[in-house]
């Protein structure tokens, strides 16, 4: 087994890179072409998510598949190879498998615990199938991958770890409060149809929203999904209205929303900053916003007496304008709010140099000169020079933040898109909460780990051993295959042998004469498989199919057209796993 995967995700790459990197369906499927078409793959699988494009491949070289898989994924995504690399991760073999389980368990996901993953692993296999990318080996590797994650879900309360997207995402406007609680009543906007839009429409319908608007650019599916939450959530305790529009009447309808969830296959802003601004216009109420702050009265600094009166006739500072302050003339507050060039004769003469008078006189050739790198370079300058000299500033008590208080948000914005519907400077809006991807993962990096995701990882960790032991043997069958077809094909000849120097045996005496020959060459067989299989399953076990070709000389075509008949099979099988999307 040769299975490589090289790939980034949210937890390589930064939110920017990944929306750059983003495939459309005809960028995956020319991607998985091309894959298979280079030299080093033999079969190739994408995973690719709003969180994570993996390309997954059957290698016979691992430094040139790596090359060749990181280079192909550059190319089809638009981001230069040289700005990609950094974000890249591979795995190899028993790692690679480690790593799809992992994230079929929802181990690697944004949320801890989410199982939409499965779905888009499922849709992952279902599209190499068709295209006849993927063989034996990542059919198998995929196919197990949803067992596995199935398994976690059952077994285990993983689920208790994280939620799903789409409520954690839901869960950063509550305040505490349960969704359900927050969303009752509320009118919800749905940009989009596909299967994440439709997870949030069908999450807000159960959390009991009173209205949900779906706008999609293709109106029936729109339709299709206002109907499917009417017929299931219109009746009951919900009592769901959901109703489908064009993309155009957004604006409008972002109006009266109180929540909108947008995630489409956009590579453009769906909502931007202008037109959050204007669904919002007149709903913040007013005076929420502080007043300009006024003077401060309750910071009363005492008056200190100077260290030092300056009395030195070389300082160039104007010490009279400074002494009332109380500080030191070699302190911090001495030199606050000077330019650049005083800053520079104050450094000098605190460093008892040399000052040149004319040079501190400020004309409006040096004021054009003068730039703000330039400056910032001066005062660390400065700063270094105070750092050498020892001089220690004055103590006082910090100044105090000011808190700025928000409006209430009337608008929450669920941007679960990548690349991103909404534009990000929306959030500073009065009024407007927003949510995106980036967001997500900051509150979710530090979420406490449940004693169950250390279940799942024992389960992984079990799974991938049986996998590797399971593939192992596998590489063997064929060949064991070969031999018994091989000793089938000696007793066959030695029969006929026998038929023609005994012409006349009868049926009774030749069928018993076959069946004893085949039992004593079966039973010679037996003990030899069973053990090679079981040797070949263990770590380094690979090495035994060659043993056995080169002990009893076995045609080596015969054994490759045994494997490829098995390969061939087993692309015809279609996973059986139902899911949804990460």
């Amino acid at each position: 087994m040769s299975l490589l995967v090289v790939g980034l995700s949210h937890r390589s790459a930064p939110v920017s890179v990944l929306e750059r990197a983003a495939l459309s369906l005809d960028a995956q499927i020319k991607l998985l072409q091309d894959t298979v078409a280079a030299e080093p793959a033999a079969e190739a699988a994408l995973l690719a998510t709003c969180n994570r494009i993996e390309l997954y491949a059957d290698v016979d070289k691992f430094h040139a598949g790596v090359a060749e898989l990181s280079t192909l994924l550059a190319q089809h995504s638009g981001v230069g190879l040289d700005e990609i690399t950094p974000y890249l991760y591979v795995h190899y073999e028993d790692r690679a498998v480690h790593h799809l389980f992992s994230v079929a368990c929802g181990l690697d996901s944004m949320v801890v615990g989410e199982g939409q993953i499965l779905g888009q692993i499922k849709d992952s296999l279902a599209r190499a199938q068709e295209l006849h990318t993927a063989g034996r080996l990542l059919n198998d590797l995929f196919q197990q991958s949803l067992r596995v994650g199935k398994r976690a879900h059952s077994e285990t309360g993983i689920d208790r770890a994280g939620q799903s997207l789409v409520t954690f995402g839901l869960e950063q406007f509550t305040a505490g409060t349960d969704v359900a609680t927050w969303a009752r009543g509320k009118r919800a906007v749905v940009i989009g149809a596909g299967s994440m839009s439709s997870l949030a429409a069908a999450t807000l319908a159960r959390a009991g929203v009173g209205e949900i608007v779906i706008a999609n650019r293709t109106h029936d599916r729109a339709e299709r999904l206002a109907h499917l939450l009417e017929e299931q959530y219109g009746q009951g305790t919900t009592d769901v209205l959901a109703r489908a529009v064009p993309m155009e009447s957004v604006p409008d309808e972002l109006t009266r929303a109180d929540v909108a969830v947008s995630c489409t296959g956009a590579t453009g802003l769906v909502l931007t900053a202008e037109m959050v601004a204007a669904a919002v216009e007149g709903r913040v109420p007013e005076g929420t916003l502080p007043a300009a702050a006024g003077p401060r009265t309750d910071d009363v600094r005492p008056v200190l007496p100077p260290t030092s009166i300056g009395s030195d006739d070389d300082c160039p500072l104007d010490l009279p304008a400074v002494q009332g302050g109380g500080f030191s003339v070699l302190g911090e507050a001495a030199v606050a709010g000077m330019d650049a060039a005083t800053l520079e004769q104050h450094a000098a003469w605190v460093d008892n140099a040399t000052v040149d008078r004319r040079a501190s006189r400020r004309t409006p050739e040096r004021e054009t000169a003068r730039t703000p790198d330039a400056e910032a370079e001066l005062i660390a300058a400065l700063v270094a020079t105070v750092a050498v000299t020892g001089r220690i500033t004055e103590l006082r008590r910090p100044e105090p933040v000011v808190d700025v208080p928000r409006p209430a948000p009337v608008l929450a914005l669920l941007d679960l898109a990548m690349p991103r519907d909404i534009d990000a400077a929306a959030h500073r809006l009065a009024g407007v909460r927003l949510v995106d991807i980036e967001s997500l993962a900051e509150v979710s990096a530090d979420a406490p780990m449940a004693s169950d995701v250390d279940m799942v990882r024992r389960i992984v960790s079990d799974e991938v051993a049986a996998f590797g032991a399971a593939q192992r043997a596998a590489h063997i069958t064929p060949t064991v295959v070969a031999l018994r077809a091989m000793a089938a094909d000696v007793v066959a000849t030695e029969i006929a042998r026998l038929e023609g120097r005994l012409p006349g045996l009868d049926d009774k005496h030749r069928g018993e004469i076959t069946q004893t020959v085949r039992r004593v060459v079966d039973k010679l067989l037996h003990a030899p498989t069973v053990r090679v299989k079981q040797l070949a399953a263990e770590p380094g076990g690979a090495g035994y199919a060659d043993a056995l070709r080169t002990l009893f000389d076995l045609d080596q075509e015969t054994v490759a057209a045994v494997s490829r008949a098995e390969d061939s099979s087993s692309s015809r099988t279609t996973p059986r796993t139902e899911g949804d999307h990460e």
